[in-house]
């Protein structure tokens, strides 16, 4: 359950409302509001990570690239959670590469500082290792989904969860980068989002995707979601709504 701080600070990140106003106040003077772009690289596979960052309004993406240049999304980082959760388990570099597929506010807090703040049996600590339980479940469904279900499924599937991090219903998403995360050709991806378009349940305009028919969008995804859902409620108290 979230508890309500006195500590101020300048946007929202649902991990950090899990923590006493005591442990923000120590915290507080480590986060640092910043601003993250649509594709800013944060972290770059097998590099140092210099910072963990936690999303309020921003959405990242962790990709991983074969040796064509390809790349394949394997898990997505939002408002409940964190970015840097290789630090959590004492890994100097990053196993993967990670972007910014919504553009929005992030918390920033120094590596070293995080390191610290989670080196004992703290309560960041508590609530994040809770968050790395709820995060390997969403990349194994994803492991599974992407296996056994239809790429209009996936879709659903990919448009809910964004949805879900974001403040209202538009968000701005290329055609090119939506076929990243998916792991299908652009073609595939135009004309999924033109038969939703078709059926009133988004409407997708110069890479603005806007949500018309979230019952709809439910309804014509696949099961992974509300797992994946459920594991974040279940371990975070989180009401993805």
């Amino acid at each position: 359950m979230s508890v309500p701080h006195s500590v101020a600070l300048p946007c929202k990140n649902h991990l950090l409302s899990l923590l006493s106003e005591k442990e923000m106040e120590h915290l507080a003077s480590k986060l640092t509001s910043v601003r993250t772009t649509f594709k800013q690289v944060l972290f770059t596979r097998n590099s140092p990570i210099e910072y963990v960052y936690f999303p309020c309004t921003s959405v990242f993406s962790i990709l991983s690239f074969m040796q064509n240049g390809t790349a394949v999304e394997v898990g997505t980082v939002g408002n409940e959670g964190f970015a840097g959760i290789d630090v959590l388990i004492g890994a100097e570099s990053a196993t993967d590469t990670t972007i910014c597929q919504v553009e929005g506010d992030s918390l920033r807090m120094r590596t070293s500082d995080f390191r610290e703040a989670v080196a004992t049996d703290t309560p960041l600590r508590r609530v994040a290792q809770r968050y790395l339980q709820a995060y390997v479940s969403q990349m194994s469904q994803s492991v599974a989904c992407n296996r056994l279900h239809t790429i209009e499924e996936r879709f659903a599937r990919w448009v809910l969860m964004t949805h879900d991090r974001v403040t209202g219903d538009e968000f701005h998403l290329t055609q090119e980068f939506l076929a990243d995360m998916l792991g299908v050709h652009r073609p595939s991806v135009s004309l999924v989002a033109s038969a939703f378009q078709q059926a009133g349940l988004i409407k997708y305009t110069r890479g603005n995707l806007a949500i018309l028919n979230r019952v709809g969008l439910e309804a014509a995804s696949c099961e992974c979601y509300k797992n994946v859902k459920g594991q974040f409620e279940r371990l975070l108290g989180l009401a993805r709504s």
